[in-house]
Parts: structure tokens; sequence; C-alpha cells
């Protein structure tokens, strides 16, 4: 059985092209980049140049960009009013940088309420991202909700929160989900073993549906199941281990999935937890 793509989430350092470069690098078949200054609402044009270098490199590596990780500063439900406009212009711009950059899946954490209270939240988010796409106009791409971990009042640390701003958001067949480990370790799903990680999909089938299951961003976890806490550690260097890892490319529903790594120590650490991944047995 073939490995499903593999990868990491690559730096853009000088041109958006370099996240390519750095995918051959580290021998990533994938890679998931920011499109922009992930600390600012606003990133300049793309030049010419930077688009024409951009699939090029993709051509002469054959890594394939697959995601785009929108800025950390969007919050479609905050309560504050130039915040929800500021979010919503970037997550629009966001759509449309991954058009332009033919990437087909951009991902996005759902949300923090800020007291206002779950359902609230989960209700302005699904009614902003129909906006969003209705302002973006791009029919090519998809908009992956992260899993959480749950730390403070963000959402998406339930399957529940995803189900319903999928179902409320009235442009279902655009959305999916990403689901990150650690996350999911985080707030509380056990995935160590087979039978802990078929118990949590099968609770994710029955909530949200496989197929709305479109990527994984593999990372260990720092703390323990259900401590709500969002520290990523190196594959099996956390409370994880390995064994979860093996599971998840072991099942065939998900061999065409692209499992990006975003583990800490940048270059040197993708490249050898690439290794430690692919000598997993089959």
């Amino acid at each position: 059985m073939s490995r499903p793509p593999l990868g990491a989430h690559t730096s853009t350092s000088g041109g958006i092209f370099n996240a390519i470069s750095e995918g051959k690098e580290i021998a990533a078949d994938v890679v998931q980049i920011f499109s922009k200054n992930q600390r600012q609402w606003v990133g300049k044009e793309y030049s010419e140049d930077d688009l024409e270098k951009f699939c090029q490199t993709i051509d002469e590596t054959g890594v394939k960009p697959v995601m785009i990780h929108t800025s950390y500063l969007i919050n479609l439900c905050s309560p504050k009013a130039d915040i929800e406009s500021k979010s919503m212009d970037a997550l629009i711009d966001e759509l449309r940088r991954a058009h332009t950059l033919k990437i087909p899946y951009v991902v996005q954490h759902p949300g923090s309420h800020l007291d206002t209270g779950e359902m609230a939240g989960i209700k302005k988010i699904a009614e902003n991202i129909k906006l969003c796409f209705d302002k973006a106009g791009v029919r090519d791409v998809k908009l992956l909700l992260e899993t959480t971990a749950g730390q403070g009042t963000n959402l998406g640390y339930k399957f529940e929160h995803l189900r319903d701003i999928i179902d409320q958001s009235g442009v279902e067949d655009k959305l999916g989900v990403c689901l990150d480990t650690c996350h999911v370790f985080g707030a509380g799903y056990d995935i160590r073993t087979k039978k802990d990680w078929q118990s949590t999909l099968n609770e994710f089938d029955i909530i949200i549906g496989i197929p709305k299951l479109k990527g994984f961003h593999f990372n260990d976890s720092l703390n323990g199941v259900g401590t709500r806490k969002d520290r990523h550690a190196r594959i099996g260097k956390g409370e994880i281990g390995t064994t979860a890892f093996r599971h998840i490319m072991q099942d065939g529903r998900f061999k065409e999935i692209p499992m990006i790594l975003e583990i800490p120590g940048g270059t040197e650490a993708y490249a050898e937890d690439l290794k430690v991944l692919r000598k997993l047995p089959k």
C-alpha cells in the first residue's frame, strides 16, 4: 500500500516559491503555506515574477502546495465589529489567493466567541463564511475548518461545533474539515491505540461524515488527553506517540488525503520526522 501524501508547513520568507523549495529540501510530497504575513491583516499583491517562479518551482520539484493556513488574527465571530469586518476581508483575500495560486484548500480556525456563547458564535461563523464565499467569487477552493484543543473560548473542540457551522452555512459543498491530531487529543478525543482511533473516527463519521475530512495536521502533543491545551510536539516525542500516526496512514480511506507536519524545530525537524513517518510499518 502506498503512503498518503506527507508534508509540512514550509516558509514563504523571501517569496512564496521558497516554500516549495523547502518542501523539496525536506523530501515532502505536499506543503502548507501562509499566503501572506500571518501577523498582518493585509498582504501585498503577488508580482508576476513571484507567480512565475512559484509555478516553475512546482514543476521542477514535483512538490504540491495543497493548503493555505489563514492568518491567526482572523476571528469570524468576534463581538467587536471592526475585528469581525477585518476578519471577513482577510478570509475573502485568502480564498482569492488560493484561487490565484491554484491551491485547493484554505484552513481556518473556526473562531473564538469571547464569552458571547457557543451557539451565538457558531451561528455568526456560519453566516460570515457564506458572505465571504459570496464576495470572494471563487468556485475551486474549499474552506477546511480546523479542529481545536478548546483553549479559552475557542470553538471547534467538539465535532458538533464543526457540524453545526457546516450545516448552518448554506455553502456545505464548499466546506470540509482539517483534523489536527494534537488538537483533538487535547480536546479529549483519544487516538493513541487502534481501538481509540477507530472510536474517535466513528464518532467523527456519525457527527460530521468521513467524506468531509479533507486534510490532517500531524502533530504530537506535549500535554495529555483532555487537557484542552494546544502545544505541539515532535512525532513520537509527546503524549500521543507514533502508533496513532501509523494507524491513520494505514487507513485506506485516507490514502490521498494530505498529512501536514506543524511541529517545532524547523526544516531539520521536518526532514527527520517525515523520515520517521515513512519508516513506520505499512
